[in-house]
């Protein structure tokens, strides 16, 4: 029983082996062909997922272009909106541009007129400049002259005072031997009436010559030195300042010596007892003198010849134009005279017959009239004698 229950069994396991088998091996033939179809359909799923997947990431570009485009959309209208709001700007800006261009312009054209105006003035600096070379060339040949020239006359001046000193030795001699016949006349003296005359007009002299220093006259005079004073600083003619600031000086050392001579010795001094030997002629008159007489006269010409002198190179050195009439020296040609043995009138009168030809010697800087002699400058003897024409009488 056991053995056929076996058997049995058996039977049913193969039967149930038998039925069995082909379906597992139908199942395995469908598994390898869904295998099969499994894995031909990955790489078609696969290829879907990652078209799928692009698709995915496209649709985000797109709506990250989307989204771009309408961000760039907004910034466009913004920028168009700023582009409006700009626009009244730019238009001002392009109006203050085409004004700037206008002042551009205007002032590149003053800039080309400043140049052309530049170019004349260098133009004319440079002429200027060559002119002024030229100029100083002619100086430079100017001064060569002059310089010959001085020395030229300096030979001359030289020369000529060699002539005039020995001319003036001979007209010295002679002037000694006509002192000692004119002394051997003079031994003769005047009448004792005459000599008073003469005294009596010398008080007399005397007396109005003193007056005139203490009246207002004499105070007008000075103020007038005053104001000339005053108008030569206005004027910056130092040279001239100096030497009426000296002549002043003078003046008012001679007013004190005067007024201290009170006690004159008529009977020693020989004026009044010595005889004319002279004869000349001033205006329309005749006067005669002796030989103390003449030499006043003589000193009245030679002190004015050398404060003319002084005058006259004083205006040459302040570089003014020649003038002697205007001088205070020779308005008051008073220097010198001291009241005695002739009037004051005559002595003025050759004193500015002297001043006159020394103002135009020192004016000219030359010696025509006279020349400088141990410190002083004095006539000479021969223009001394046209301004004076004494005549002897005997």
């Amino acid at each position: 029983m056991k053995r056929f229950g076996f058997i049995i069994t058996a039977a049913v396991l193969f039967c149930f082996v038998g039925t069995t088998a082909p379906a597992y091996a139908q199942q395995d033939q469908q598994d390898e062909k869904q295998a099969k179809q499994k894995e031909q359909a990955q790489p078609e799923n696969q290829q879907g997922q990652a078209k799928s997947a692009q698709q995915q990431k496209q649709q985000q570009k797109n709506q990250q272009q989307q989204a771009q485009q309408q961000k760039q959309q907004q910034q466009n209208q913004q920028q168009k909106a700023q582009q409006q709001k700009q626009q009244p700007q730019n238009q001002q800006q392009q109006a203050q541009q085409q004004k700037q261009q206008q002042q551009n312009q205007q002032q590149k054209a003053q800039q080309q007129k400043q140049q052309q105006q530049n170019q004349q003035q260098k133009a004319q600096q440079q002429k200027q400049q060559q002119q002024n070379q030229q100029q100083q060339a002619q100086q430079q040949k100017q001064q060569q002259q002059n310089q010959q020239q001085n020395q030229q006359q300096k030979a001359q001046q030289q020369k000529q005072q060699e002539q005039n000193q020995q001319e003036q030795n001979q007209q010295q001699q002679a002037q000694r031997q006509q002192r000692e016949q004119q002394d051997q006349q003079q031994r003769a003296r005047l009448s004792q009436q005459r000599q008073q005359q003469l005294i009596s007009q010398q008080q007399q002299r005397s007396v109005q010559y003193r007056q005139h220093l203490d009246q207002q006259q004499q105070q007008q005079q000075l103020q007038t030195a005053q104001r000339q004073t005053a108008l030569l600083q206005q004027q910056n003619r130092a040279s001239q300042y100096r030497y009426q600031q000296d002549y002043i000086e003078r003046i008012r050392q001679q007013e004190v010596r005067i007024r201290g001579d009170r006690d004159h010795d008529y009977d020693r001094d020989p004026y009044f007892y010595s005889a004319p030997i002279y004869r000349y002629h001033r205006g329309d008159r005749y006067y005669e003198t002796n030989q103390y007489g003449a030499d006043l006269l003589r000193q009245a010409v030679n002190y004015g010849y050398e404060q003319g002198f002084r005058a006259g190179e004083a205006d040459r050195q302040d570089r003014w134009h020649s003038n002697y009439q205007g001088s205070f020296a020779y308005q008051d040609a008073n220097y010198g005279y001291t009241g005695y043995y002739v009037d004051q009138d005559e002595y003025n009168y050759y004193f500015r017959q002297g001043f006159r030809h020394g103002y135009e010697d020192g004016f000219n800087s030359r010696y025509q009239y006279g020349e400088y002699s141990n410190g002083s400058y004095i006539v000479l003897e021969v223009t001394l004698g046209q301004i004076l024409g004494f005549q002897s009488l005997r």
